[in-house]
Order: structure tokens, then C-alpha cells, then sequence
């Protein structure tokens, strides 16, 4: 497969995103069948490997560790701290903590769970903004000093947090959702990547599986699927959604690929220093998914997609307010 550069590392153009093994599109895979796409994912050429505490509080890492430890030289692994499960009398919930005392906690965790010496690339999953950037990444750069993480990376950070934070420590990678539906980070986060020589790994490079033929209608999501939260799949907005679909598979069609390979691919096609990390639960999605890896797309097809799919036409935010309030980045209104 071909190669792109996130800090130290060349890894796969096309990285696997492991949270949906664990975590939050209904219920996940078994462990069997979590076990065979991982296996399958590095067999296949996959070098890039991301997960992080807060999947399946915990599960995601150990999977991760039970099965790829062994094949650790292999490949570049990928994780997040700062945000975290967190036991409270009625149960374990989702906590974000920059301190860098949980930082350095998360991180040992981490280590433990992925059965490894060192992370790859330390991402910090959320900025606490009650926690000053340069305070978070100063305990992340402890972290490099001391032998446990070789580079470390941001999540959903605006261009200003990143050039402050680049300004305390080199930011490796900066995570953020982007596909067609998603176009927030060409506000100013690409290119402020660009800028400081970092990767730019993309998450739910499928729109959340709505840029696939597969995407179940919005009444059948499980209660506990993470997009029954998300405006864009509420049942009026989702309805508006829809109509975009035709006109987009018949231009995969004339592009000769798969709806999810266009997808992938057109982020491949927009700068050399996008990563995408699509997820999957399924052997046969995943081969799929890294078919568009090969695909040439030409300028007007290109246009023609962004013409049909961008934040104009798109309908509904894509985070609740709650959600929208725990990021940093620059956010288009629709």
C-alpha cells in the first residue's frame, strides 16, 4: 500500500480506526470476530493502528493488546488519553481530564492494556479547557522524555490550540473528523497541519457510514448508537440527507468504486498529509475500504462531488450542543 508520514513513521495511506471493535455503534463485534479484522487489517498491509482509553472503556486497548501485541514490530500504534471511563457509584462514565497527573495515569493504563513498552503516537482525545494546552502537552512531552510515547498528536483542536500547543512540544498528528459531509477542518486546521509539517488523521472518513451502501434506516439504530445523538441522523434532517445519496452513488458508479472507496479516496486526493482511519467490524468491509488506496479520481469528478456534498448541503450540526461544547474546532453552521 502506499505510504504517508505521521512524525517519525510511514505508515499505510489508509490506517484503522478500531473504536467501532469496542464502542459505539450499537452493539460491537465479538472478540473472535474483532480478532479476525485486526488480523486481517495487518495482513492486508495496515501499519496504522488507532484506539484509545475511552473505547469501550478499556476493552478496545486490551483487544488491541491481546492480539497485536505479539506483532507489535509490525506496525505504528495509535492512542488517546485525557478522556477517559471513570468509576462513579452509578456506574462508569466518560470523563475529560487534561491534568497532567491523569495524563500520565492514563497513559501507564495504556501501556498496560496494549501490552507494550511504548505508544507510537499519544493523542490528547479532548483539550480540558479548564486545563491551559500548554500544561496537557507539557506532561505528554514528559512522556516522550521518559521512553513511553515516541510523538504525540491532538483531537479536535482548532489551528490556534494547535500552533500553542506545537509551540511547547512538536505536534506529530492532529485527529478530527473529515469526509465530504464534514468539511470543518479546511476552515484553518488543514492548513495549520500543513504548516507545522504534521499528519492530519482523519476519523469517520465514511460519514459514519453514511457515504456506504449499508447505513440501516435511522429507526433501527440501537438505543445506545452514538449517532442517535447526532442532528444529522435526527429523522427530518436524516430524510433531507437521504436525497444526497443517488446522485452520489451514481457518481461512484462512473468512478467505478464502491460509495465508501470514493469517499476514502477523495480524501486521499486532497492533500499528501491526510491520513484517513476508517472502522469496520467486517473482514469484507475492510478490503473494501483499502481498495481505495488504488483508485486515480480525475479533477471534474472531484468537483462534482464537492459540489453535491459540503456544508451547504448537508443538513443538521454534526455534535448535539453537549458534544459540540467538549471540542475546540473551528465549526461551519448549517
Amino acid at each position: 500500500m502506499q505510504k504517508r508520514t505521521i512524525g517519525p513513521f510511514h505508515v499505510s495511506a489508509i490506517g484503522l480506526g478500531c473504536m467501532n471493535l469496542s464502542h459505539a455503534y450499537g452493539t460491537p463485534p465479538s472478540a473472535a470476530q474483532g480478532e479476525r479484522v485486526l488480523l486481517a487489517a495487518l495482513d492486508a498491509g495496515v501499519t496504522l493502528f488507532d484506539t484509545a482509553a475511552l473505547y469501550g472503556f478499556g476493552a478496545n486497548e486490551t483487544l488491541i493488546g491481546q492480539v497485536l501485541a505479539k506483532h507489535r514490530s509490525r506496525f505504528t500504534l495509535a492512542s488517546k488519553g485525557g478522556m477517559a471511563g471513570v468509576q462513579f457509584e452509578d456506574g462508569v462514565k466518560r470523563v475529560i481530564d487534561g491534568r497532567p497527573e491523569t495524563i500520565r495515569k492514563n497513559c501507564e493504563d495504556s501501556l498496560k492494556r496494549l501490552q507494550t513498552e511504548v505508544i507510537d503516537v499519544y493523542y490528547l482525545h479532548r483539550w480540558d479547557k479548564k486545563v491551559a494546552i500548554e500544561d496537557s502537552v507539557g506532561a505528554m512531552a514528559d512522556l516522550v522524555r521518559a521512553g513511553k510515547v515516541r510523538a504525540i498528536g491532538l483531537s479536535e483542536v482548532s489551528a490556534a490550540t494547535l500552533r500553542k500547543a506545537h509551540a511547547v512540544h512538536p505536534i506529530a498528528a492532529v485527529q478530527t473528523e473529515y469526509s465530504l459531509w464534514t468539511r470543518n477542518p479546511e476552515i484553518a486546521v488543514l492548513e495549520a497541519c500543513r504548516e507545522i509539517g504534521a499528519a492530519f488523521v482523519a476519523f469517520s472518513p465514511v460519514a459514519r457510514g453514511f457515504l456506504c451502501d449499508a447505513l440501516p434506516d435511522v429507526s433501527t439504530l440501537a438505543p445506545k448508537d452514538i449517532r442517535t445523538a447526532m442532528p444529522r441522523f435526527a429523522p427530518d434532517n436524516y430524510a433531507a440527507n437521504l436525497q444526497l445519496l443517488p446522485p452520489y452513488k451514481a457518481l461512484a458508479a462512473e468512478a467505478g468504486c464502491t460509495p465508501a472507496q470514493l469517499a476514502l479516496a477523495w480524501l486521499l486526493h486532497k492533500a499528501p498529509h491526510i491520513i484517513p482511519i476508517p472502522g469496520t467490524g467486517s473482514v469484507e468491509h475492510l478490503q473494501e475500504d483499502l481498495g481505495a488506496a488504488d483508485l486515480r479520481l480525475d479533477a471534474g469528478l472531484l468537483a462534482k462531488l464537492e459540489l453535491l456534498i459540503n456544508q451547504q448541503t448537508v443538513t443538521g450540526n454534526r455534535y448535539s450542543a453537549q458534544s459540540a461544547s467538549e471540542v475546540d474546532t473551528e465549526e461551519f453552521s448549517v
